[in-house]
């Protein structure tokens, strides 16, 4: 399994400019084998505190519905249900971490750790 450091590198391996998609920069994913559009995407940077605070609630209260909903596919003995409870919840727990990391929340100084 390669590391983040090593999959950052493998993508960077091979970049080079398109003609044919307009001068856009294409990186070439050797791990996965495809090309990769690198534009830059517009950000508009306008939503507020009290957005990105209503968000991390939101993907809170589905977390805990995720974890919910596997006690319940546990009991049940619905091992795919629990395999689709477990990847649902552990996402959300990085979208919540990258959150609070967004807000700054103390404690939270790396959401990729």
């Amino acid at each position: 399994m390669l590391s983040l450091n090593q999959t950052a590198h493998t993508k960077m391996n091979e970049s080079h400019l398109n003609p044919s998609r307009g001068g856009q920069r294409v990186i070439k994913d050797e791990v996965c084998g495809q090309n990769t559009m690198a534009t830059k995407p517009h950000r508009s940077y306008d939503r507020t505190w009290e957005e990105i605070e209503l968000m991390l609630a939101q993907a809170t209260e589905k977390m805990i519905q995720w974890k919910d909903w596997y006690e319940s596919c546990k009991q049940e003995d619905d091992k795919e249900g629990m395999k689709e409870a477990a990847r649902n919840h552990k996402a959300l727990q990085g979208v919540v971490k990258t959150l609070k990391w967004t807000l700054g929340e103390e404690g939270i100084t790396d959401p990729l750790n």
